[in-house]
């Protein structure tokens, strides 16, 4: 009894394995099809876009050489058009010189009869200059007996002249002389005149050097308040930029910080994840080796004991355990990791902000007209 019910039970093993061995072997056809007509699919469609690619390159000549047939012809049509508008130039020239010539002959005859006329014009106008030289002698003769009468009397007259200029001459020297002693009783009140004028200036200068010395006075002392108010002034610009500079070193030294533990997470994760990828290559490889060594054992048809089955159904669970705790350890990671991202991407944007606000204050010009966080508020 007992032979034949571990026989039963080796059969019913043997009759599991066949069934798994014959279920993995149609899977892998089934694969196998799949991925012939996947194969078969994707050929199809390949030929369908070189044949569209064929097609529309034929159409793309046919109608190139179309343009290239209908440009020929507009070709052909421009030239015999230049040529008919040739010809039509050649004739209009030709009218053109045919009626020039003609103007040029008209031109010339009248050329001939103006140069007709000037000739008899000039013959005249010769005759009537000997006229008028024979005219200007005989007005030039009489003139000169004219100017010969005329300078007689005109002798005559500055004789007269000239001896009324000798008496007014020696009137003229006594008024000379009288003028001369009032010239110098003039001279001489201006000069008693410029002296007062000189006493009033010199007074009236003394007032207004005495004025300019207290507007001088009051010029230094406000340039030496608005001195006070700028060297006060440039203290707490300097102040400030001390502040500045010192805000931004600290601000440097956090991201230092920042930056270095970043880059230390960063690598305690990168060593981590390949820490589970070394895991998972080794437990895939493990579990390959068991399914391969399993396969063989029942293609050898070798027999396999209860204890046996349930060890193996035990290491299976163990495995699928692990891989549900690797799993769960990863996206627990993950989620960690992407918490950290949010918060250092929301540091960052609150680092960006500080920034501007800080450089909105700097090139603000210290003046409180405007809000220098507007662009922030906004």
């Amino acid at each position: 009894k007992s032979m034949s019910a571990e026989a039963h039970e080796s059969y019913e093993l043997k009759w599991a394995g066949e069934k798994d061995a014959e279920a993995y072997e149609k899977q892998c056809s089934e694969e196998r099809r799949e991925m012939f007509a996947f194969q078969n699919q994707e050929g199809r469609r390949q030929r369908e876009i070189e044949s569209q690619m064929k097609a529309e390159h034929v159409a793309s000549e046919h109608e190139s050489f179309s343009l290239k047939v209908a440009a020929e012809k507009d070709t052909e049509a421009y030239r015999e058009r230049v040529a008919e508008e040739r010809r039509n130039s050649f004739q209009f020239r030709n009218k053109e010189g045919v009626r020039q010539r003609g103007i040029d002959a008209q031109m010339k005859s009248d050329n001939l009869k103006r140069d007709h006329s000037s000739l008899e014009l000039k013959w005249a106008g010769e005759q009537d200059a000997e006229a008028y030289k024979e005219k200007c002698a005989e007005e030039r003769r009489n003139s000169f007996a004219f100017r010969n009468e005329e300078g007689k009397k005109h002798r005559a007259l500055m004789e007269e002249l000239t001896s009324i200029a000798k008496e007014k001459e020696s009137e003229s020297f006594v008024l000379k002389w009288a003028g001369e002693r009032d010239a110098k009783n003039y001279l001489q009140s201006e000069a008693e005149r410029r002296r007062e004028s000189l006493q009033g200036r010199n007074m009236e200068g003394r007032h207004h050097r005495e004025f300019d010395r207290e507007v001088h006075y009051q010029c230094i002392q406000e340039s030496a308040d608005n001195e006070t108010l700028k060297a006060a002034c440039q203290q707490d610009v300097e102040d400030y930029r001390e502040e500045c500079a010192s805000r931004d070193r600290a601000s440097l030294c956090y991201r230092r910080n920042e930056a270095r533990l970043q880059r230390l997470q960063e690598e305690e994760a990168a060593v981590r994840k390949s820490e589970l990828e070394e895991e998972s290559r080794e437990l895939e490889s493990a579990a390959r080796e068991d399914v391969q060594e399993y396969v063989q054992r029942i293609k050898k048809r070798n027999r396999l004991s209860l204890a046996f089955r349930a060890k193996e159904k035990r290491h299976h669970k163990e495995w699928s355990k692990r891989q549900n705790e690797v799993s769960r350890d990863g996206k627990c990671r993950e989620t960690k990791d992407r918490a950290m991202d949010a918060r250092y991407i929301q540091l960052a944007k609150e680092k960006e902000r500080a920034r501007q606000a800080i450089d909105a204050i700097r090139h603000t010009g210290c003046t409180f007209a405007s809000n220098p966080f507007a662009s922030l508020l906004d």
